[in-house]
C-alpha cells in the first residue's frame, strides 16, 4: 500500500516567504460553493448548525471579535488556491465579525484571515463518518483528508464529530500536534479557553423534539437563542402580570374584609349607643338623672 506523503503545516510568520497578499486570491475570487458538487444538505444539517451558530458566545470575546458559520468553504493551502474543506459548522475567535471589518464573508480564506478556526463540528452520516474520523487515506497527488487539514495544516484546537443516528458524540483536542480523543463527562466538552462547553440538550427546536448539540456557559446554563430568550422574557412577563393580578385581587379582598370589619364596629357602636339611651330613658322614668 502506498503511504500518503507527510503534510507540512503552513506557519504564518514574517519569515515565511509568500507572495504579497495582492497577488493571492481573496474571498471575492474564491467561490463560496462548488456549483458542480451534487446534493443538498438534509434538514438536520440545516437546523443543527443553525443552533450552534445562534448560541456561540465565548465569554472572553466581544461579539465583534467572533465569527462562526455553517457550510462555508475554508480555503487552507496557499499553494493550491482551490483546495478547501466545508465544515458543517466552525467558530473562530480573535477575528473581525466582518471581513476586513467591512463586508460579509463569501468564504473563509486562511491566508487572508491568518487565524484558523478554534472549533469545528462535523455531523457524521453513514457515508461520511470514516472521513470525519480520519479513517480514510489519499495518495500524495490528491488533496489531504479532512482530518489531515484540521489536525496538521489548520491545527484546529477542538474537533467534534456528532452522529445523530446513534447520538454518539466524539471530541478531539489538539495535543503536541495530534488529536487526542477526550473522555466526556456528562456528554459535554469543556473548552476553558472560551469558557464554554458543548453538549447534549433534549428539547424542541423549530418544532422538532430530539437530542440537539448546544452550547453552555461556564455556570453550566444553556445559552439561549434570541427567540428562546424572547419567549422566556414573555413567559416571565406573563407570570409577573399574573402575580400582580393575584396581588391586586388579594388587596381587594383585604380591603373588603377591612370594610366589613369597620361596618361591624359601627354597628356595634350604634347598638351600644342605643342601649345606653334606652337605659337612660328608663332611669329618667324612675326619677333618676343619669
Amino acid at each position: 500500500m502506498k503511504l500518503p506523503q507527510p503534510i507540512i503545516p503552513i506557519k504564518y510568520s514574517p519569515q515565511l516567504s509568500l507572495p504579497p497578499k495582492e497577488t493571492l486570491p481573496t474571498m471575492y475570487d474564491l467561490p463560496s460553493e462548488d456549483p458542480e458538487e451534487p446534493g443538498l444538505p438534509d434538514e438536520f444539517h440545516v437546523l443543527q448548525p443553525q443552533l450552534l451558530l445562534f448560541t456561540f458566545r465565548p465569554a472572553k470575546y466581544y461579539p465583534q471579535e467572533v465569527f462562526s458559520c455553517t457550510d462555508m468553504n475554508v480555503y487552507y493551502d496557499v499553494q493550491h488556491h482551490n483546495w478547501y474543506k466545508r465544515p458543517d459548522w466552525f467558530g473562530v475567535v480573535g477575528v473581525p465579525r466582518l471581513y476586513a471589518q467591512t463586508d460579509l464573508r463569501l468564504s473563509y480564506v486562511i491566508w487572508q484571515e491568518e487565524i484558523s478556526p478554534f472549533v469545528v463540528v462535523e455531523l457524521a452520516s453513514p457515508g461520511t463518518e470514516k472521513e470525519d474520523l480520519g479513517e480514510t487515506e489519499r495518495d500524495g497527488e490528491e488533496p489531504p483528508t479532512k482530518w489531515q487539514v484540521y489536525e496538521q495544516i489548520l491545527q484546529i484546537p477542538y474537533y467534534v464529530v456528532f452522529n445523530r443516528y446513534n447520538n454518539r458524540l466524539r471530541a478531539f483536542c489538539l495535543e503536541s500536534g495530534h488529536y487526542q480523543e477526550l473522555k466526556l463527562r456528562e456528554k459535554r466538552i469543556w473548552m476553558p479557553e472560551l469558557e464554554l462547553s458543548l453538549g447534549f440538550w433534549q428539547g424542541e427546536y423549530q418544532g422538532i423534539n430530539r437530542s440537539w448539540l448546544r452550547w453552555y456557559n461556564a455556570e453550566g446554563n444553556l445559552i439561549l437563542t434570541d427567540a428562546e430568550a424572547a419567549q422566556q422574557e414573555a413567559r416571565a412577563a406573563q407570570q409577573e402580570a399574573r402575580t400582580a393580578q393575584q396581588e391586586a385581587r388579594t388587596a381587594q379582598q383585604e380591603a373588603r374584609t377591612a370594610q366589613q370589619e369597620i361596618e361591624k364596629e359601627r354597628q356595634k357602636t350604634a347598638e351600644a349607643e342605643q342601649r345606653a339611651e334606652s337605659l337612660a330613658q328608663r332611669l329618667r322614668e324612675l326619677g333618676i338623672e343619669p
